[in-house]
Order: C-alpha cells, then sequence, then structure tokens
C-alpha cells in the first residue's frame, strides 16, 4: 500500500527540513558550510542516550538539554575556529567541519562502537498512535512531524518577522553598517551558528527512538540534507523547510511505484534544478 510509504517518506523529510533548516541559516547568516552538521545531529542523539542513561534525565528534560549542551558546543567551535575563516574562501570552512565531523564520529565510534544503542520514546505518546484498516502510524511519528514543522514555522517568524531577524539578515549584508549602531556582530554570528547546531541537535533527539543512536547515523542524512538545500537554495530558510518535507513525500512515493530510484530519487531532482535554475527553487538568481 502507498500510504505507510507515504507517511514514512513524510517523517524522513521532517528530518531532512530540520537538518537542511540549521544548514541553510548557518550558510544564509555565516557564508559557512557546515559539514559537520551531521556530525551535531549524531551528538544531540548521543547527548540525549547519555542523560537518560547516566543521569536519569528522560525524553522532555533531553529535548530542552540536549540541543543547548550540543549548541555550546558549537559556540565553542564557532569562537575557537570557524570565525577564523569568515573572509576566506568557502572552500577552507567546508574542509575545516568536514574534518571535525570525521573527528567528532571517530571519538563516538570509540567510545562508544558502532552497533548501535536503544533509545526508547516515552510511553504516552502510545496515545497518539494511527491504527485504521489501511495502516498503523506510532504516535511517536505523528509526534515527530507535528514537532518539527512547529520549530521549523517558530524558527521563520524568528529570522523573518522579529527586529532579531532584521539584525541577522543585514550583519550578513552590511556588517560594519550594523557594527556602527552599537550591535555586537561577532557575538551575534557567533549565538547564530549555536542555533544552527542546536537545531541539529533538536532533530537528533528526535531521531534517537526512531534510528538506532550510533556514530554514523549523521553521516547518513547529511548527503541528502546538502542536496535539499541545494534543491531549496543556499540560505533560505523557507526553501529548505518545504524542499525538505516535499522531497520526504517524494522519496516516499518512489518507493513505492518504482523502489529502486528511491535512493537517488532526491540527487536526480537536484540535477535537474541546477540545470533550470541553479540558484533553486526558492533562492535568488
Amino acid at each position: 500500500m502507498a500510504a505507510p510509504q507515504v507517511i514514512l517518506g513524510l517523517v524522513n523529510g521532517a528530518f531532512y527540513a530540520l537538518l537542511s533548516l540549521g544548514l541553510a541559516i548557518i550558510f544564509g547568516m555565516l557564508n559557512v558550510i557546515n559539514f559537520a552538521h551531521g556530525a551535531q545531529f549524531m551528538m544531540g542523539a548521543f547527548v540525549a542516550w547519555m542523560l537518560l542513561a547516566w543521569a536519569g534525565i528522560p525524553y522532555w528534560g533531553a529535548l530542552v538539554l540536549a540541543p543547548l549542551i550540543v549548541g555550546v558546543f558549537g559556540v565553542v567551535i564557532e569562537r575557537t575556529m570557524i570565525a577564523r575563516l569568515y573572509k576566506l574562501d568557502h572552500l577552507y570552512g567546508l574542509l575545516l567541519t568536514f574534518g571535525l565531523a570525521l573527528i567528532i564520529e571517530g571519538v563516538f565510534r570509540n567510545g562508544f562502537g558502532s552497533s548501535g544503542l536503544p533509545y526508547a520514546p516515552p510511553a504516552a505518546f502510545n496515545a497518539l498512535n494511527i491504527d485504521i484498516p489501511i495502516m498503523f502510524l506510532p504516535g511517536y511519528r505523528v509526534w515527530v512531524v507535528i514537532a518539527s514543522v512547529l520549530v521549523c514555522l517558530a524558527t521563520w517568524l524568528v529570522i523573518e518577522k522579529t527586529k532579531i531577524g532584521a539584525y541577522l539578515r543585514a550583519a550578513t549584508e552590511r556588517p560594519e553598517l550594523v557594527q556602527a549602531f552599537g550591535i555586537n556582530v561577532p557575538r551575534m554570528m557567533t549565538l547564530t551558528y549555536g542555533a544552527g547546531v542546536a537545531l541539529a541537535a533538536f532533530a537528533g533527539v528526535l531521531a534517537a527512538p526512531i534510528y538506532s543512536v550510533n556514530p554514523a547515523m549523521g553521516a547518513n542524512f547529511i548527503i541528502t540534507v546538502f542536496a535539499v538545500v541545494v534543491i531549496g537554495g543556499m540560505g533560505s530558510i523557507m526553501g529548505s523547510v518545504v524542499t525538505g518535507f516535499g522531497l520526504g513525500l517524494i522519496e516516499g512515493l518512489a518507493r513505492v511505484v518504482y523502489p529502486e530510484a528511491s535512493a537517488t530519487v532526491v540527487f536526480v531532482i537536484m540535477a535537474i534544478v541546477l540545470l533550470t535554475r541553479p540558484a533553486g527553487l526558492f533562492g535568488r538568481g
């Protein structure tokens, strides 16, 4: 049946949207291609597992604390490494964050192994189970879609409709002018990177009960997420969100119509978009 595959695609699309949103914020505001985003997504899942296993802090606490902890890690990385590369070519940032991703993944693989760790969702989500003749949808997956939509919408509203968002957008275009108005632009850039990393970690906490918590879980997502960002338009917030959910659904439909193409359909779409609209569907030409 098509319905289960479409719903599975929607859940994957929720993760694509959250991860590509964080990537778009970091690139759009800082002009940094953050290849460590997948590793930071994985860190969010591992921090949630550690909070439960070592401190007894359950899922709801981890949903708040894990993004904050990983976000602080991102702030330290930005201040000590990435801030030195803002005036250099994008390639330097990509190589640095790629190296960071390999280091982070290697540290977690050495510490926890590669087999994966279980992380059970709260039983309360069973109340959201959808059980109808054509399909059964666990309540936790319903929550993942709802939470992703709410966080993406809230992030878009902050960036597009508030004074803070206006300062951020202005700082990317004319940092000297914004600095002249008394705004601490370097601090704003640091907090922006930390926020983008926190979004990745939030997605990691959401993913922990669905996928086994393992060092490779970020690498399994990041290439597809980069394709989502390119299709939506590099730096386009709304483009990343809409494209993430849309491509998740298309991927789910491909599993029904032609399963062999489900792994490549996103990249075929990316190639078509780059040939016809190089700036992306929502990007500025």
